[in-house]
Parts: structure tokens; sequence; C-alpha cells
């Protein structure tokens, strides 16, 4: 038996050499000096440790993504394996992720200042293999109740809430190259929504994990009978998960310079340009993530014969890819110039979706509504990149005139001011577009159950982009706006 003292001498051994490991790996990944803009330090170190966290955070955010966006694919076969859910609930299944998603969104643009990037994407991304792992397993069973797979549904909205903290994430770049870094991790992330429409069509068709994945359901319509392994929709991203959680607890690094406390933050609520631009971002982004949520389940109910997992994903891709370079013209000709045309198309490419409706003048044309909604996407991107640009030029902008004619101590703690005004904006506008992907298929759904189609709904979006032309002209774009940008 072990003497008292030396128990006491053991335990206090084993809590010192615990106490030990965890301040050497929090010190290990902990940034002390870090120095951007400086080129000898930037070349000597910055940038290598600067690249290692953004390739991270990409693929980290691309699953977020996937899984957040992963009822859009398995609401449409639900119906096929034997689950009774009438339209408005398998719309609400779509739309949500996007309710949870948007709310996490809110917290979670605060995390990164308050717990370091580190330590908040290995926690965010470990998340997201709950809900993939018990959808796997609801999918299997028949008799499994909806308000189970709302619950699971909601659950994807972890998925949803990274976006902020990811983007929030990237202040390891110098100035200069911000924008193509936060063009990078965006665009790229968002790829993951066209990857989860491409990925699970195919995955679901053959059993990827064998035994381990459980028997496959009998998927029918009409006389068509078929496998179909739906748990691989949510049972293929864990491997992946697993990785990028491993990848980001060893990978990454936080930043002391970038620490802020909720307080130093929440200035912004006080800021017009933020609701402003926020107003702006909800028709861009959450344009972008609701018309993807909804895609392939108003193809689905509007033209019969139609397989939408075929063509669903286009849509997402095209808007992800396109994004930087919405701010690559933005810096050429203006965030505010590029995002008030933009608006323009969008609106004029909903009245063209209107046109090739089934319903519509023209009898329904399945090619005509789907260029329409390409060039939705292909706006949704731009907007996503000009809006983006937007933020940090305006607030810079209004903490210079702040600080005019004062010391340059006081000039440098107002550029630094500004910096994490934009960050908290950049984090908080986004959390609020996400609404989007509950609203759009929402929307859809309440539209075609009152009415029996969504015109309704697609007017009603005509005029949601015509307040943001009218907000975009009068405050950034007309000669003599109170904050050209």
């Amino acid at each position: 038996m072990v003497a008292p003292a030396t128990q006491q001498q053991w335990v206090s051994t084993v809590d010192q050499s615990h106490s030990y490991f965890k301040e050497s790996m929090m010190s290990a990944h902990l940034l002390e000096r870090w120095e951007p803009e400086n080129a000898a330090f930037w070349a000597s170190e910055g940038k290598a440790i600067a690249r290692c966290n953004l390739w991270i955070s990409i693929p980290a955010l691309l699953l977020a993504f996937s899984v957040w966006m992963v009822w859009s694919v398995v609401v449409v076969n639900l119906p096929n394996i034997g689950f009774q859910f009438s339209t408005n609930q398998l719309f609400w299944l779509a739309a949500v992720p996007g309710l949870s998603g948007a709310t996490l969104r809110i917290f979670y643009s605060f995390m990164v200042p308050i717990l370091g990037g580190r330590l908040w994407t290995t926690i965010s991304t470990a998340s997201l293999a709950i809900p993939a792992l018990w959808m796997g397993f609801a999918v299997q069973d028949p008799s499994t109740p909806y308000p189970v797979f709302l619950v699971i549904a909601l659950l994807c909205g972890f998925g949803g809430g990274n976006f902020a903290s990811s983007m929030a994430n990237i202040s390891f770049y110098p100035k200069s190259q911000q924008g193509t870094a936060l063009g990078l991790n965006a665009g790229l992330g968002n790829v993951g929504v066209s990857v989860v429409q491409f990925t699970v069509p195919l995955v679901i068709t053959i059993g990827v994990f064998g035994a381990l994945g459980g028997e496959p359901q009998v998927w029918s319509k009409g006389e068509i009978t078929k496998h179909m392994w739906l748990q691989n929709a949510g049972f293929f991203w864990v491997p992946f998960i697993v990785v990028a959680t491993i990848a980001a607890w060893f990978g990454m690094n936080d930043l002391s310079t970038a620490k802020a406390s909720f307080a130093d933050q929440s200035v912004i609520f006080r800021r017009k340009h933020n609701w402003l631009m926020c107003w702006l971002y909800i028709g861009t982004f959450g344009s972008f993530i609701g018309y993807s949520a909804g895609f392939p389940l108003l193809i689905k109910t509007q033209f019969e014969g139609i397989d939408p997992t075929q063509y669903a994903f286009l849509g997402p891709l095209v808007g992800a890819l396109i994004r930087p370079a919405g701010g690559w013209v933005s810096d050429r000709l203006g965030g505010a110039r590029v995002t008030f045309w933009n608006f323009i198309v969008m609106a004029l490419a909903v009245c063209g979706v209107l046109w090739f409706l089934p319903s519509g003048p023209s009898g329904g044309n399945f090619w005509g509504f789907f260029a329409m909604f390409m060039l939705l996407f292909l706006t949704t991107g731009i907007g996503n990149g000009s809006t983006f640009r937007m933020i940090p030029v305006i607030f810079r902008t209004q903490h210079e005139r702040w600080s005019s004619g004062s010391s340059d101590s006081e000039r440098a703690e107002s550029v630094r001011n500004a910096g994490k005004e934009s960050a908290a904006v950049l984090g908080f506008s986004s959390a609020m577009a996400a609404y989007g992907a509950f609203f759009i298929p929402k929307s859809y759904g309440t539209s075609i159950s009152m009415t029996g189609g969504p015109e309704a709904a697609l007017y009603l979006f005509i005029a949601f982009y015509l307040s943001c032309i009218v907000t975009t002209w009068w405050f950034y774009s007309r000669k003599n706006a109170d904050m050209p940008c």
C-alpha cells in the first residue's frame, strides 16, 4: 500500500505534469508575436503559418457546409423509401438547418476572439459528427417520427454556424492579402454545398461501409424499384470530420493580438452600417444558401419526371466558384457599384424564373427555368464577393474620418478598432444572411401549400431585391453618398 505522503507526492507530480503538458500545448500554438505587415517577418515565418491555418480552415468549412446542406438532398428521397411526409413538411426539413445555423452564427461570430481560432475550430468541426451519425441511423428506421428528423435537421445547423467563426479566423494575413484569403476560405468553403449535392446521390447507391453501414432501403417510384443506402448521406462525412478535427487541433494557431471580449466587439450594434450591410448580405449570401437549400425540392415539385439530383449541385458550384471574382472585380470597379448592378440582374433573373415555371405564360420550360437559376446563383456569388469587399472599406473610412486631425497614436488605435469592427461585422452579417437558408425554402413550402405554386414567394424575393437596390444606391453608390465604397 502506498504511504499517504508518497501518494500525495505522486498525485502532485501527475497534476504538475498535466499542467505542464497543457501549457506546453497551448504555448506551442499561441503566437505572441505576429507582424504580417512586416515584410521580413512575413517572408521568414509568417507566410508559412498563415497558409497552414488557411488550408486547414478551408476543408473544415467545406465539411461544415456539406453537413449543413445535406437535408436538401435527403428530403428528395425520403418519400420513396417509405416516409409519408407532406410537401410542406419536406420543405421544413430543408429549411430548419438554416434557422439553427443562422442563430448559431450569431454566437459563433464572437467565439474566435474569446476562445481562439484553434480551439473553436476543433470544437465546432467535431460537433458535425453528431447530426451526421444520428441521421445515418434515423433514416434506416421507417418508424422514426417526424419530430426526430426535425431535431436532427436543427443539429445540422452546427455546420451553418461554422462560417462566421471561420471567416473571423483569417486575420493571419496582411491587409493586402486578406481579400484573397477571405475569398478562398469563403469561396472554397461554399463549394461544400455543391459537393454534398453531387456526392450524396452517388454514395447512397452503394454500400460504402459494407455490413457496418447497415442494410439498404428499397427505393420505389411507380414501377421502378432499387436498393438505396440513404444512411450514407450522414455516415460518409464522419471519417473526414475526424481527420479535420485532428488537423485543426494539431495544426492551427491562436493569435494573442486577436483576443477581444464580447464587450469589445458589441460596439458594432451601434453602427448604422453594420445593419445596412446585414440587409445587403441577406440579399447575396442569404439568396445563395437559401436557393441552394430549396433548389432540389423545388425542381422535384414543379417539373415531373426531372431528377433534381442530376442538376441541383451545379447552381451552388457556380455561385461558390465565382465568389472570388466578385471581390476581384469590386477591387477595380468599386464594391458598391458592382453590388448595385448585381441586385438589378438578380431581380430580373427571378422574373425569368417566374416566366418559365409550369404555371407561367410559357406553360413551363425546365431548361429556361434552369438557366434563370444558374444566372441567379452566378449573381449571388458575385454579390457575396462585392458586399464582403465593401465592409472593411466602410469601417476603415469611417474611423479615418473620426480620427482626422488626431495624433499618430490615436490614428493607429483607430485603424486597429476599424479592423476589429470589420471582423465582427463580417461574422455578424454572415449570421443574419444565413437566415436565408430557412426563409427561402420555407417560403416555397408556404406558397405552395397556400396557393398551389411558388410564385408568391418569388414575387416577395423581387420586392426584397428592389429594397437592396435602393439601399445600395442611396448609401453607397450614388454621387455624394454617405459612404462611397
